[in-house]
């Protein structure tokens, strides 16, 4: 491998000569050799938006020249569109600010523009990537400024169009199955009738409340942090540089940031990042019922609930042939564990660090991004490949529902409590149905049984 020579303050360095990125990076390259993950790129983009609203922000402040300023704006651009990703290669396991990453995204502009000017790579010519790129800046207000930006635009185009699609499909089996009454169940035991439809409607429901958590817990993100510099003082920015910075921020992404009005909050602590973990958490739990339900109801197919059918996707087993096993909602209830468990690591990471400074961004970025993507992807793969597909056994429901003997239950405002429980416990004794016990014991006729034990009244209020 070739190499350049470039400088930083600790001294001369050796850098890959076909990488942009320099001293800093090549030192954090060497000093982090921890796992396998790199920082997101979804971060290494939004820092792209954040060093382009700087620098026009510093322009109109008359800090910085029209030349530069599009030096710099250029280089940006090509770094949100992925061009440059090659270049940004530290471990995410690295200082809790973050500020290797921002000195790569510094020294890979620079370089890029040194490049586009015709000149070397190391040079710091025409921009310098401390005075220039970083002007008005610190690791310690860009990185959470960017966590931001990345977290709101994968929650927004993203996960929310995802969950609304599994919402809307939700919706559809609500409507088709309103009809279908079944048994309910609780404590895994036989309960008063329910419709299927009611079943999909009461899913529906959780997943359109946490669809609106979600909403409201990006509020508390779109606060940034940008222009507090090293301690949220501000200082070595011009007065209304945050305002003009996240103003530009707002023309690129064309979401409602604005600038925190105690910046020093956004970096010493990051209660927003916790809340919206503990959001996708709620989402976890919602979606591990969901897939954990999804199981039992297609158990079987001849010596479980069956009381649903579900696409046969793929061979479910290496040695028992024809098997067809649940493999969707058992790859939604995983990525849900895994979000839980991220959420611990958020919880820990947002309570780190002292006083000024909260020291394990990379740590809860990762984890949040990662619980976004596995919502995301696990959920769509279940909508498309499960649930679209779920159909009703209603052979098997029906069977069910005149053998319950749970649809006592409707008695109990006409003859007590007592005497229907007793009537239950006859049947079941007996191996009869509720109508004959009942008869037998002389609580009620066949007809009066009839008349008041009629399940699919049992699914809404009946006195």
């Amino acid at each position: 491998m070739e190499y350049r020579i470039e400088k930083d303050s600790l001294g001369e360095v050796k850098v890959p000569a076909d990488k942009l990125y320099g001293a800093q990076t090549a030192r954090a390259v060497e000093n982090f050799p921890i796992g396998e993950e790199k920082m997101p790129l979804e971060i290494i983009r939004a820092y792209g938006i954040v060093k382009k609203a700087a620098v026009l922000a510093n322009h109109e402040q008359g800090l910085i020249s029209r030349e530069k300023r599009d030096y710099v704006l250029r280089a940006a651009e090509e770094l949100i569109a992925g061009e440059l990703d090659q270049h940004f290669p530290i471990s995410l396991w690295q200082t809790g600010s973050g500020t290797q990453t921002n000195m790569n995204v510094n020294e890979v502009l620079a370089n890029r523009i040194s490049e586009l000017a015709g000149e070397k790579p190391g040079s710091k010519k025409p921009v310098h990537p401390n005075d220039d790129v970083n002007m008005s800046q610190s690791s310690n207000d860009t990185f959470p400024t960017a966590m931001a930006l990345a977290v709101v635009g994968r929650i927004e185009d993203f996960l929310l169009p995802i969950f609304e699609d599994l919402k809307e499909v939700l919706a559809e089996k609500a409507e088709k199955y309103a009809d279908l009454v079944k048994v309910g169940r609780t404590h895994l035991m036989d309960a008063t009738p329910i419709t299927l439809g009611q079943e999909f409607a009461a899913y529906a429901s959780q997943l359109s409340d946490i669809t609106q958590m979600l909403k409201d817990s990006l509020k508390y993100l779109k606060k940034l942090p940008l222009g507090g510099t090293a301690v949220g003082t501000g200082l070595n920015t011009k007065a209304g540089f945050a305002e003009k910075a996240v103003k530009y921020i707002n023309l690129e992404t064309e979401n409602n940031y604005t600038a925190a009005e105690n910046k020093s909050a956004g970096i010493a602590a990051h209660d927003s990042f916790v809340n919206l973990s503990g959001v996708l958490k709620t989402a976890a739990s919602f979606l591990m019922k969901l897939a954990n339900d999804t199981r039992w109801l297609a158990s079987g197919p001849r010596c479980g609930v069956g009381e649903i059918n579900i696409p046969k996707n793929e061979p479910g087993s290496s040695i028992m042939p024809g098997k067809v096993n649940p493999t969707q909602a058992e790859a939604l209830f995983q990525a849900a564990a895994q979000v839980m468990a991220n959420d611990t690591a958020v919880n820990f990471g947002g309570g780190s660090g002292n006083f000024q400074l909260n020291v394990a961004k990379p740590l809860i970025i990762h984890n949040i991004l990662q619980s976004i993507r596995l919502l995301g992807d696990a959920v769509s793969s279940y909508n498309q490949r499960c649930l679209k597909g779920i159909e009703a056994n209603k052979d098997q429901i029906d069977s069910y529902l005149e053998s319950c003997l749970m649809l006592v239950t409707a008695l109990n405002p006409v003859i007590g409590y007592d005497k229907a429980a007793e009537i239950a416990q006859k049947a079941f004794r007996e191996d009869s149905s509720l109508k004959d016990a009942a008869v037998s014991l002389g609580y009620l006729t066949a007809e009066e049984f009839e008349k008041h034990v009629d399940p699919k009244k049992m699914t809404e209020p009946n006195l």
